[in-house]
């Protein structure tokens, strides 16, 4: 029998954020976007934040962004705190952020837009699992629920609030890998993809784009 995390993170209980806490993570988001190394590139000045639902797992909680700049790229991360049995009550903020030229208004064949980012080490008997928080759109109609697939196991799922949702899972555990789907509320799958199908694209084009550069040179 396998031995696995299923539903560690609580679920959202707050929606999505607004008002004064909207204000407070947005400085903190935007200030982690500003320290960003962009190696040269130019990212543009950022436009109207996205939030995603909060999901709170070993006593911290993250609230996911993304935001697109005027030049074409995109901004993702999260804002994390310690979360408070106190009504309204948070500790310390801490953001995180990095950019992609990857988004879906460039690959309008995408059904999911999906981010990871590692936040922690499950340890089993036999292998460790990567608690991955992933958060993103459904960019087809009628989602109502989100799942983050583990091999057979079901082990997160969020209901979409606004057509988004945050997952906290296991991720690479005993050569396993996340994959995220998405269903409607008759529980019909609508789409269905892997934390790294998006990567392999990337590398893909990535290589075709320096065989057209050797090409021009040679000619």
């Amino acid at each position: 029998m396998k031995v696995v995390p299923r539903f560690a993170a609580e679920p959202p209980h707050e929606g999505l954020p607004y008002g004064r806490l909207a204000g407070e993570l947005a400085a903190q988001f935007l200030a982690a976007c500003g320290r960003l190394e962009s190696s040269g590139e130019e990212l543009g000045e950022p436009g109207e934040l996205l939030w995603y639902p909060e999901r709170t797992w070993h006593g911290r909680t993250y609230v996911p962004a993304t935001v697109l700049t005027n030049e074409g790229f995109e901004l993702f991360g999260y804002v994390r705190y310690i979360a408070s049995g106190q009504q309204g009550e948070r500790g310390e903020m801490v953001a995180t952020a990095d950019f992609t030229e990857q988004t879906a208004e460039r690959h309008p064949n995408w059904k999911l837009d999906i981010c990871d980012e590692s936040i922690g080490v499950w340890r089993g008997e036999r292998s460790d699992a990567t608690m991955t928080l992933v958060w993103g759109r459904a960019l087809v109609p009628g989602g109502r629920v989100a799942t983050a697939e583990l091999g057979e196991e079901t082990v997160d799922q969020c209901v979409l609030i606004e057509d988004r949702f945050t997952l906290i899972a296991p991720d690479d555990y005993e050569g396993e890998l996340l994959e995220v789907r998405l269903f409607d509320g008759k529980g019909k799958l609508l789409a269905s993809e892997s934390l790294y199908e998006q990567e392999d694209e990337e590398e893909e084009e990535e290589g075709a784009e320096e065989g057209s550069a050797e090409e021009g040179s040679a000619a």
